[in-house]
């Protein structure tokens, strides 16, 4: 079992489930830092490392790429290729990935949270997705969604996630904490 205070969480402080994510790392001692830039509003700011433009660029992806993975389209503004370049950072800084949202019908999770989990499968990093309608941990396996029940098992840990966390997403948060650092009395 790692020792939390040896952990460092890499996430982009938004409202939802970076910011509760980011809260309980807080509580575990664990480092946190928060990638954001110059004029993007983040709900937390713990550990904050302000991106320049020459910094974002070396997370920058062409919409069509974008589009190919994901199987949709997303807004093409520099605002939002700007969030995809810092989920970029986020994702190559931490080698554990997870996320809270929902999975599509293609396989891919919805919103921007979807980049990052993307990204974390083409990095070939162990990724967890709490899917909330589901309520339970799923992992990508040998190109597919299975059941997991997932504890942080490295030094450095990526999340990303839905805006919208829910009673069960929090809760969901809470127990991977507890189920990664308190050791069982059986």
């Amino acid at each position: 079992m790692l020792d939390p205070k040896k952990i460092t969480v890499y996430t982009g402080g938004h409202k939802g489930t970076e910011e509760y994510f980011g809260m309980s790392a807080e509580k575990w001692g664990m480092t946190e830092v928060t990638f954001n830039f110059e004029g993007h509003e983040i709900s937390r700011n713990r550990g904050l490392k302000v991106l320049t433009d020459e910094e974002l660029s070396r997370g920058g992806v062409g919409p069509d790429i974008i589009r190919k993975k994901m199987e949709r389209s997303f807004a093409t503004t520099p605002m939002m290729q700007k969030i995809f370049q810092v989920l970029f950072h986020i994702v190559n800084s931490g080698y554990q990935v997870f996320a809270v949202g929902w999975l599509l019908s293609n396989g891919t999770v919805k919103g921007g949270t979807g980049w990052g989990v993307e990204l974390a499968k083409l990095f070939n990093r162990p990724v967890y997705l709490f899917e909330q309608d589901r309520k339970e941990w799923v992992s990508w396996e040998n190109n597919k969604w299975i059941t997991a029940d997932p504890v942080i098992s490295h030094k450095t840990v990526a999340v990303t996630g839905t805006r919208y966390l829910s009673d069960e997403g929090r809760k969901a948060i809470d127990d991977l904490f507890e189920q990664s650092f308190t050791i069982s009395e059986k």
